[in-house]
């Protein structure tokens, strides 16, 4: 089945221009510009209903998401999202693609588990899907014997976090550092940091009125971020290790980070819309429903890591979407679990305030379709090219849109944008050229 796509403002590799993308099946077998005489025929040729009018439309390549938690290993009774919710939020949201985190239940440690998560991912997503094996203190062995093409990445824990699957044995360390295969992706945090500052908090404040979700950036603090980073990066530029800092979020540790093109840097850096869009004032009105690992810091934080974006220290956008129970999040501070539900309207966090900016724009499908397809070898994804598969968005721009309870499609049925009107809506999407909801695949690395 043939669909054009006609009279878009396409947005792709740099450019904005008007064009019209046509999809043959599931891939995309052209992109034409207005003045291009062979579009005329094409359109000519086809009937009305496969031609679909995008003109005031952005047209984005879809955006590829390679950091969620999707919560969903196929043995837990009741978990905080599935492949079945969480995917149809990313697709409504304008995400096509998703890397799919380690930390469930069980565990994706080994090959037994990656492949009951595919077989799940299979039955159930909306969006094309892929997944990290996570690395443990005692099973790094087990992932170096895997293929690399099998899996997105090594996840690596050095600050423990939601489901903990802390690796802090140094020699285990160097002996995946010096022998992976395969890009390593890290929390860091350090522990021993981030454990004192808990253990005062919890003396002076547990139980008390100053029991608040202040504390957090108080506790997961700029020392224990930095620390991590810097001996991670440290040992990475020791073994000429491929690797890269999930959810950078201070200014610190900015200053460990080159600007070279992505082609050309081993060690890289993500960051997420939530980082980007709040700070350590929103917490006295939003307090648990912010709280994430690493934390959520200040404003001079959040406004340096913008201009780290667009100065190239940054290379990709990633949620870190990670659903909890509503009911655990109202809990006290320290009772209640880290991590924000946030992948339904993340490309329209990253519009905001891109939609009057071309730079800003252009930034933004960078960072989140094209660097992503990149950095984890995603074959024939995150561009407009034609053979390319066809994960497609169209994006209505100077509209409102306003968040609310009713219009999310996450399980835990929470965010804490409930409330925010953005000025863009996702008006179409397409995966692997399927625009009724299904199509979604198994993502294809190539190292």
């Amino acid at each position: 089945m043939k669909t054009l796509i006609h009279n878009a403002t396409i947005v792709n590799e740099g450019r904005i221009f008007v064009g019209s993308v046509l999809i043959d099946g599931d891939r995309i077998a052209e992109v034409f510009e207005t003045s291009d005489p062979r579009l005329r025929p094409v359109a000519e040729g086809l009937p009305s209903a496969a031609i679909a009018d995008a003109q005031g439309l952005l047209l984005l390549p879809g955006v590829i998401d390679t950091h969620v938690h999707f919560r969903d290993g196929g043995n837990s009774e009741n978990p905080a999202g599935t492949f079945y919710s969480e995917s149809r939020a990313a697709r409504t949201g304008g995400v096509t693609s998703v890397i799919d985190m380690p930390n469930t239940k069980p565990q994706t440690v080994g090959l037994a588990e990656l492949e009951a998560k595919e077989a799940l991912a299979a039955r159930d997503s909306a969006v094309n899907y892929g997944f990290m094996l996570g690395a443990t203190n005692d099973n790094i062995d087990t992932l170096l014997a895997i293929e690399p093409t099998r899996y997105a990445a090594i996840k690596l824990f050095l600050g423990s976090s939601t489901g903990n699957m802390l690796v802090n044995n140094p020699e285990q360390l160097d002996h995946l550092f010096r022998d992976a295969r395969k890009l390593i992706v890290a929390h860091c945090e350090e522990e021993r940091v981030v454990q004192a500052n808990l253990s005062n908090a919890k003396r002076e404040y547990q139980g008390t009125a100053g029991e608040t979700a202040a504390l957090h950036p108080k506790i997961r603090n700029n020392e224990a971020c930095f620390l991590s980073t810097y001996h991670a990066i440290e040992r990475a530029r020791r073994y000429g290790t491929r690797f890269h800092v999930a959810h950078i979020s201070t200014a610190t540790e900015l200053s460990l980070l080159s600007n070279f093109s992505i082609d050309k840097k081993h060690i890289t850096a993500e960051v997420t819309p939530n980082h980007l869009w709040f700070d350590d004032r929103d917490y006295a009105e939003l307090g648990n429903l912010i709280k994430c690992n690493p934390a959520i810091k200040t404003a001079e934080d959040r406004l340096a890591l913008w201009a780290a974006l667009e100065d190239d220290l940054i290379d990709t956008i990633a949620t870190d979407h990670a659903p909890h129970p509503l009911e655990a999040k109202r809990r006290p501070y320290f009772d209640a679990p880290s991590g924000i539900p946030s992948i339904q309207h993340s490309l329209q966090m990253m519009l905001e305030p891109a939609i009057s900016n071309n730079e800003l724009l252009l930034m933004a499908v960078q960072k989140m379709c094209h660097n992503p397809a990149l950095l984890f070898g995603i074959k024939d994804r995150g561009f407009i090219r034609k053979g390319y598969r066809a994960d497609l968005v169209l994006v209505r721009p100077g509209v409102e849109e306003t968040v609310t309870r009713e219009s999310l499609l996450y399980k835990c049925g929470w965010s804490p944008l409930e409330g925010q009107t953005f000025h863009t809506r996702v008006e179409h999407v397409w995966v692997n050229g399927d625009d009724t909801g299904g199509g979604a695949e198994a993502l294809e690395f190539s190292k």
